[in-house]
């Protein structure tokens, strides 16, 4: 295993759904936000670098436990841990926690995959790029 990051995220009114809860799929935009921002200020590697490169991450797979549901009050943080990497590929877990006790509201697994730009198919990661991810 990997470092373990973590990223607080604010709950917004608009996050909210009918059950006057968090809806299901703000789940998944509360993961992609705090891996863009653990890309830049934990990997030292931001999205923008790997665009200038020529790459982009493309979700492969991604499973969501949902354990409780979070509400406008509540804080979140996100955590994330690379779990491994192989040729084109990061599988990555993460914890949603929320609430001062942090609590996990979910967790799953996801996988994405280096993608070129110019031809948009899988790319071997570089090494380069390793090393600041495998930390």
């Amino acid at each position: 295993m990997y470092s373990t990051f973590e990223t607080e995220i604010k709950v917004r009114p608009d996050d909210i759904d009918l059950n006057n809860h968090v809806h299901y799929s703000k789940y998944l935009d509360y993961l992609l936000a705090a891996r863009y921002e653990q890309m830049k200020n934990n990997y030292k590697m931001s999205m923008e670098e790997f665009l200038e490169q020529g790459y982009t991450w493309v979700a492969s797979m991604i499973h969501i436990n949902y354990k409780r549901g979070i509400k406008i009050s509540d804080n979140v943080i996100v955590r994330a841990q690379i779990e491994s990497a192989s040729a084109a590929q990061v599988k990555l877990n993460y914890w949603i926690l929320k609430g001062e006790n942090k609590k996990v509201a979910a967790d799953g697994y996801a996988d994405f995959t280096m993608v070129s730009i110019k031809s948009g198919r899988p790319v071997r990661i570089p090494e380069s790029v390793l090393k600041k991810y495998l930390i």
